[in-house]
């Protein structure tokens, strides 16, 4: 390796953003190349995953009980995609692709106890933090076991043409029901359309009245719905919903950067009249699952009845931008930063 490219540099938080992110809550530093201690590894940044619910980590506060919040001048963490470049551990060798939460760094030593190896088998490696990482797991648990679609139901998605919601409404397509998917562009209507196959997409930002888009594109009602931004667009689907309907709430995203979120409806009364359940959860809530789930995926997949597009953004300089992008709503897919080139050893 020549020095330009031995230089790592890592990615930490400069301050606590006060509403929305922007390029100086992040700053660069060039660090010195990590050494790998016994059971470690040195990896090697592949494939970086932003997303939008790293928003609230970002900010200052003292309700973390999980630890999940980002430190000031401490390296920002997220899922990534990463190669092994040197081992002391017997069960990972130079060449291994693995991924696990890992900094926002080029390099970085790592306890094998936090990697997982990819097998690049089921699909392409990238995809351990998309279609095969937590947003696809994402769909399917709240898709699957909090939805429960049944053939002939009618399904709305939000933020359907993203990460999470794209993998959603194409398991609801699966299933056998009518889907809906909510997006905020031409270009994302076509693509739910044309490529996912959904029944109809809604333009939500070319809609006046939303509760009656989704009224007309839904006469029946709504049986399920996945929800991925909340505010007006979950009161306009909400006002629509069926007896025993079911609402998977799995993303906010239309509040993570407010800092006062306007107050909606207070949902419990619709919920008692229309005998409706509503639960929000994180991928991590099914863990023993996972395997199930990414095994079941992939052979969707594989058999070509899910597609998955990701949004790559190149270079290690530009993962700040990446994640601010996530807010202005221009990602169709996962938005994902590729760092480097996979090296033959």
């Amino acid at each position: 390796m020549n020095k330009n490219k031995d230089q790592n540099q890592e990615i930490v938080l400069a301050k606590h953003p006060s509403g929305a992110v922007k390029a100086d809550t992040f700053k660069f530093n060039d660090i010195d190349m990590p050494k790998c201690q016994d059971n470690e590894v040195l990896i090697k940044s592949l494939y970086v995953s932003v997303d939008p619910g790293m928003r609230g980590f970002m900010d200052k506060g003292d309700d973390d009980a999980a630890g999940n919040k980002f430190k000031l001048n401490k390296p920002i963490t997220s899922r990534t995609v990463a190669q092994v470049i040197d081992s002391h551990n017997k069960d990972f060798k130079k060449g291994d692709i693995v991924h696990g939460r890992f900094a926002w760094q080029k390099y970085q030593s790592v306890s094998t106890e936090h990697i997982e190896k990819i097998d690049p088998n089921l699909a392409p490696i990238s995809t351990a933090v998309s279609m095969l990482g937590i947003p696809g797991l994402a769909a399917y648990f709240g898709m699957i076991n909090i939805g429960q679609p049944k053939k002939g139901e009618t399904v709305v998605v939000s933020g359907a043409a993203g990460a999470v919601g794209s993998i959603a409404a194409q398991i609801a397509r699966i299933k056998g029901c009518k889907v809906i998917g909510i997006a905020g562009s031409p270009q994302k209507i076509d693509y739910l359309e044309q490529d996912l196959g959904l029944d109809k997409g809604i333009n939500y930002k070319q809609t006046d009245d939303m509760t009656a888009a989704i009224k007309a594109a839904c006469p029946d009602g709504v049986d399920v719905f996945f929800d991925n931004v909340g505010g007006e667009l979950f009161d306009a689907v909400f006002a629509n919903i069926n007896e025993h309907a079911r609402i998977a709430i799995c993303g906010q995203i239309a509040d993570y950067n407010e800092e006062n979120p306007a107050q909606g409806p207070r949902p419990m009364h619709r919920l008692i009249k229309k005998s409706a359940r509503m639960e929000g959860f994180v991928a991590y809530d099914f863990m023993e699952e996972f395997d199930d789930a990414k095994k079941q995926i992939s052979e969707w997949y594989n058999d070509g009845k899910i597609i998955y597009k990701e949004n790559l953004i190149k270079g290690f300089d530009n993962i700040p931008t990446a994640f601010i992008g996530l807010f202005s709503g221009e990602n169709i897919g996962k938005q994902m930063v590729k760092v480097a080139d996979v090296e033959e050893f």
